[in-house]
């Protein structure tokens, strides 16, 4: 894909009360995807043909799987929660495709947590999430890098932790939805400048 000097930084995020378009420096572009994988894919796939950025990052809300974590996290891995294909494949893993073409971990180059998507909102317990060594979930991610993949473009990604994960997800999300904005605003000027 080619690069131009003047090619933007796309932050993808699904909700405007996730993030604020007006509140993006200079250079750096907020678009909205909506929730979901199928969203995430169709709006990343877009932003990438049509603006052909230097960088994709994803930044959104994640329920925590480890209790240790709070606050803003930087991924540094992404998986597929509810590919839920066995016997044809590992559950994750996308089945009849070559592992080349279709990882079932996707990488950002960059320490962090790892991050586990799916179309589900996270309310109770799944052991398969722990034994994956899973640190928090959310709804895009894994769809957003796998288009940059595809396309050669860098991607990073920041979650707000907003809930446990737990029954009480929705209602804490409600309240915390908003919150890791600030957080990440603050955190952006070192991500662009490296």
């Amino acid at each position: 894909m080619p690069s131009t000097a003047h090619a933007p930084i796309v932050i993808l995020t699904a909700l405007p009360h996730e993030l604020a378009a007006a509140d993006a420096p200079a250079g750096v572009e907020v678009v909205y995807c909506g929730v979901g994988k199928v969203n995430a894919a169709l709006h990343a796939t877009r932003i990438i043909l049509e603006r052909q950025p230097s960088l994709i990052i994803n930044f959104g809300t994640a329920g925590k799987i480890d209790p240790r974590h709070d606050g803003l996290l930087e991924v540094s891995a992404v998986v597929q929660r509810d590919m839920l294909a066995m016997p044809l494949a590992a559950r994750g893993v996308t089945p009849l495709m070559p592992e080349a073409e279709q990882p079932a971990r996707l990488e950002s180059g960059y320490p962090g947590v790892v991050c586990g998507t799916g179309d589900s909102f996270v309310s109770s317990a799944d052991e398969w999430l722990n034994q994956q060594r899973i640190d928090l979930v959310d709804m895009e991610l894994f769809a957003i890098a796998r288009a940059c993949r595809h396309f050669g473009v860098p991607w990073r990604a920041f979650k707000f932790i907003t809930d446990g994960a737990d029954e009480g997800a929705a209602d804490d999300w409600e309240t915390r939805v908003h919150l890791g904005a600030e957080l990440f605003w603050r955190h952006l000027p070192q991500v662009i400048a490296r």
